[in-house]
């Protein structure tokens, strides 16, 4: 088992930054990426940025050039910095945990991210 702690997230203005965390714990041996998702209201929950074990990262298009994923492997801790951040990146965010290109096996509780206009 892997537990996810994510902390960060809150109110922000549009054009703002927020910085969110994610530390695992347990069994960490068991991943090889961790992702970041979101899930807005009344829509479906989607990949937002993933980060492998070598460093490889993805982005979804409409973060691209403004989200940065990163990870300091002796903390076992990601991180997801965003910049010029938009109403529409209002959501929930979720830390996942997972193995190749399988659906994330470990999901934290997720944090509340709010761009006000």
């Amino acid at each position: 088992q892997v537990q996810l702690a994510e902390s960060g997230g809150g109110l922000v203005q549009t054009g703002g930054s927020l910085g969110l965390s994610c530390a695992a714990s347990g069994n960490i041996g068991s991943i090889d990426r961790m992702d970041w998702y979101r899930q807005a209201p009344g829509k479906q929950r989607e990949l937002v940025a993933r980060i492998t074990n070598s460093g490889t990262t993805y982005y979804t298009n409409s973060v691209k050039g403004r989200f940065t994923i990163s990870r300091d492997n002796a903390k076992s801790t990601v991180y997801l910095q965003m910049n010029a951040l938009k109403p529409e990146d209002t959501a929930v965010y979720y830390c996942s945990a997972g193995l190749a290109s399988r659906p994330p096996i470990y999901w934290g509780q997720g944090t509340q991210v709010t761009v006000s206009s």
